[in-house]
């Protein structure tokens, strides 16, 4: 089961063990694999980890690890496609609170599933989107 969704820094930085992910972040993370249940994260994240290799701010390869992540048969991460039931939970988004279309999506996500976002974004925290930090 899902429990909550991943925006993109996250996923990396939960990846990379990076001490830029609070404590908050990272005790929620690992409360949640350590009940078997998943974290989420949007499809638009991997495009968002090609596009910041591509800008040079993380690593060319840093889409491997989220990649591998994904693909073992007991993963924490798991993908969520955007689909219709995304598209529709966008309209809840406002885009006065949240403009950036990729974190706009990300937090439709969450909405979609009822889950909390995990971000450090603060757009997205002062929002209407449940978020953990």
């Amino acid at each position: 089961m899902v429990r909550a969704i991943a925006d993109t820094h996250t996923v990396i930085w939960y990846i990379f063990a990076d001490q830029r992910l609070s404590e908050t972040a990272r005790s929620a993370i690992e409360e949640i694999a350590a009940s078997g249940d998943q974290i989420g994260f949007s499809a638009i994240t991997l495009a968002e980890i090609v596009y910041l290799g591509e800008k040079e701010r993380v690593y060319p390869a840093t889409l491997d690890r989220p990649l591998a992540a994904i693909e073992s048969e007991d993963a924490l991460l798991v993908e969520i496609p955007f689909d219709r039931h995304v598209a529709k939970a966008l309209r809840k988004v406002d885009r006065q609170q949240v403009p950036d279309l990729p974190d706009r999506i990300i937090a439709a996500t969450a909405l979609y599933l009822n889950v909390p976002l995990i971000s450090r974004d603060r757009k997205i925290q002062l929002s209407d989107v449940n978020t953990i930090w």
